[in-house]
């Protein structure tokens, strides 16, 4: 019976598994590329939010952009 090759040697995946286990950080936040899609995207997102919503009062404020 043939069994599939493991992705990762057994060893490595251990030394990864201890090193995650250990840092002291939040969950979400321990991997490589975490902060990017758990901290940048979000507040890259807020803030483009906020200001076309400041851009929307400002426009609405002064009579800017009215059809007809």
């Amino acid at each position: 019976m043939m069994t599939e090759l493991p992705f990762v040697p057994r060893e490595r995946l251990l030394k990864h598994q201890q090193y995650f286990q250990h840092v002291h950080r939040h969950t979400y936040l321990k991997g490589r590329f975490d902060k990017i899609t758990s901290v940048a995207i979000p507040l890259a997102l807020a803030g483009s939010c906020l200001a076309l919503i400041g851009r929307g009062v400002y426009n609405m404020s002064n009579g800017i952009g009215k059809q007809a």
